[in-house]
């Protein structure tokens, strides 16, 4: 097996500076296009499209890009997860967007449509009476796709779910007419709570069964691998020490199955399984990264790369002999210091959809003709932006007060060295989950076009590192989190990359959250801070939350912020706003319902009481958890960028150096 790391180096920073600024729309505007999928016979390219608060599904020849038809759903519904089932007929799914910082939600409507915008078909309604052929009942059940099922124009496989918190949440194996909507169950899973993975014959081989409580019975999720064997019985594929579960990734055209293993702590490993035994073997592993993607073939059956990422991606070449896997690498030869996407390919394998990006390229999209073997350039995801004149983000890591490795992205403006910049500490959300990584970050280039660097850390809580990295945010949000981040801000303070006297911190979401708590925590490191869609008082997220209007959510924020109210009120940043006397910004999205805008107006009447009023407030009328409309993101980040300019601009004086920090908030 071959591995090879993206390798950036300082000398990627140098270059010349241009007289005047890049205007901000081009930064906050919506990217071109995602989801570039080429049909089966190789004459419509299908992309989604970003229209802010919703999203259309665009349909162009492949010849020449014109348009064919663009699909767009009623009532402000987004587009979203299409796939070509025949040469000229797509079906797609919908969701709603609730804001930049938080996962669409998905409606559970499934639709079918012509490239030209013909036989266009509702083929699955949410919650309402579905035709079957071999069964009556009707609910709540949630469709996946899973096969187009080649050389049939019309059905489609999917799985049927109930939702797990349901009585009886059986997944079945149904084939969907994508004319009529009629659906009939071939095969269905085991026992509850499972989703089913196809084998090579396109049979139900594989259910991966969840529960949703861990042996403490905290709110945890915990799966179990089961497998229909030569008798045509569910057994439960053992597993193999250290490991303690398998996760199905792909079984190949020739019934290769392959597995993640998780030891539920340490970073998961990707390999092959024999589920007879649960002998498993190594194929990839990282000691400090998860499998981050798995490259496929351009069927999408046999992987023939894995990626890791604790810092720029690195790739592992698997089946190696496997042409495609000739391909990508001669592609990647072909884009040094970028990283290429296979997409999809024509029925034949004849012509190939692929993407190439980088930290300073925010996407362009090519064909690729295997007869011609020739790349043809399709378009760029954000023609507006020169990837020359973007910054450069360089990984990193530090060590933090207890001994943990932790790993981060500094984004240094392009044209200027890493030495004694103004900073912008710039923490994720989540906690529990998400996480930065290395590539394009059209916002983190916005504030460095302005000549802020951007300090991006991944934090405990943060996914991609193991589970046991992951678990140690629960109950740490106030403690170990802020002091990840205030020892990685001190980490490039003593390395002199950053100015110590022109230090701000800004998040959105968890972020907005980090933003007033760590100042809290070393009220002596930070100028100033801008909180941004944040959560700031546990009793709000409790009462007022969507999180906080479900058992599960509930159940979640419990083991999060503790279950006593002296634990909650000694994590919420409301709590310190006395001890916050730098200056301070805030904005809310009107309609939120992740972090709702009380939180803001809670945070601000605390300051303003306690003599520290923020210096603007911004409530966006129509918004949610972090904002789309492109206009509303011009307001906001012009706002923001006038306070950053204020406090740590090239016209501030530096001010006393950074005194010791302080290890803990005072408080109750």
């Amino acid at each position: 097996m071959r591995t090879w790391q993206i390798v950036l180096s300082m000398v990627a920073v140098s270059g010349s500076i241009a007289a005047e600024p890049i205007p901000m729309e081009y930064f906050v505007k919506p990217p071109a296009y995602a989801s570039p999928l080429i049909s089966p016979d190789g004459t419509y390219l299908a992309i989604s499209v970003d229209r802010g608060d919703s999203d259309v599904l665009a349909v162009l020849r492949v010849d020449d890009l014109s348009i064919v038809h663009v699909n767009e759903l009623p009532d402000g519904k987004s587009i979203a997860g299409h796939r070509w089932i025949s040469d000229k007929r797509l079906m797609f799914t919908a969701l709603r967007k609730v804001g930049q910082f938080a996962s669409p939600a998905p409606t559970g409507e499934w639709f079918a449509v012509d490239a030209d915008g013909s036989n266009a078909r509702p083929v699955i309604h949410y919650g309402t009476r579905a035709a079957a052929e071999a069964t009556k009942r009707v609910g709540n059940r949630r469709f996946s796709f899973l096969d187009p099922l080649d050389g049939d124009d019309r059905s489609v496989l999917m799985a049927a779910a109930l939702p797990r918190s349901m009585e009886g949440a059986i997944t079945e194996l149904v084939r969907v007419d994508s004319m009529t909507g009629k659906w009939r169950v071939l095969d269905k899973a085991p026992q509850e709570n499972c989703t089913l993975a196809l084998d090579e014959k396109l049979e139900a081989r594989f259910a991966q069964c969840f529960k949703d409580e861990n042996e403490a019975g905290e709110y945890d999720g915990i799966s179990e691998l089961l497998w229909r064997n030569g008798e045509d019985r569910w057994v439960k594929v053992p597993v193999s020490a250290p490991y303690a579960e398998y996760r199905v990734a792909a079984v190949a055209g020739d019934g290769t199955v392959y597995v993640e293993a998780d030891d539920r702590k340490k970073p998961a490993h990707l390999g092959t399984l024999d589920p007879a035994t649960g002998a498993f073997t190594k194929l990839v592993a990282d000691e400090i990264s998860d499998i981050a993607t798995v490259i496929r073939s351009v069927d999408g059956k046999t992987p023939i790369a894995a990626v890791t990422a604790a810092g720029a991606p690195e790739v592992t070449m698997m089946n190696e002999d496997h042409p495609d896997a000739q391909l990508y690498l001669a592609l990647s030869k072909s884009f040094p210091n970028q990283f290429v996407q296979f997409s999809n390919a024509t029925a034949d394998g004849q012509k190939l959809i692929f993407g190439v990006y980088s930290d300073r390229n925010p996407g362009e999209l090519y064909l690729y003709d295997r007869k011609e073997g020739k790349a043809r350039f399709l378009m760029a995801n954000r023609e507006a932006l020169d990837p020359d004149r973007m910054a450069t983000m360089l990984p990193l890591s530090f060590t933090s007060r207890d001994g943990l490795k932790i790993h981060a992205y500094l984004t240094v403006p392009n044209g200027k060295e890493p030495k004694n910049l103004p900073l912008i500490v710039n923490p994720h959300g989540g906690p529990m989950g998400p996480r930065d990584n290395w590539g394009f970050n059209w916002e983190t280039q916005l504030l460095a076009s302005r000549g802020f660097a951007v300090l991006q850390i991944n934090f405990r809580g943060s996914g991609g590192f193991g589970k046991a990295f992951m678990d140690m945010a629960y109950g740490q949000w106030h403690t170990g989190i802020m002091h990840d981040i205030i020892d990685g801000t001190r980490y490039v303070i003593e390395r002199g990359i950053a100015n110590p006297n022109r230090i701000c911190i800004y998040g959105g979401s968890f972020g907005g959250y980090s933003a007033m708590m760590a100042p809290a925590v070393d009220p002596e490191l930070f100028r100033c801070a801008y909180g941004y869609v944040g959560m700031y008082d546990a009793q709000i997220q409790f009462k007022r939350s969507d999180t906080g209007n479900s058992n599960d959510g509930e159940r979640y924020l419990d083991r999060a912020f503790g279950k006593t109210r002296e634990e909650q009120i000694a994590m919420s940043p409301i709590t310190y706003a006395d001890q916050l006397k730098l200056p301070i910004a805030l904005a809310a999205g009107a309609r939120d319902p992740r972090c709702p805008p009380e939180h803001t107006e809670a945070m601000a009447k605390a300051l303003t009481k306690a003599g520290n009023p923020p210096e603007h407030v911004i409530i966006e009328s129509g918004e949610q958890h972090g904002f789309y409309k492109p206009e509303n993101r011009v307001k906001l980040y012009t706002a923001m960028l006038a306070f950053f300019d204020k406090h740590i601009g090239p016209n501030v004086k530096d001010k006393v150096e950074v005194g010791p920090a302080v290890t803990q908030p005072s408080g109750p």
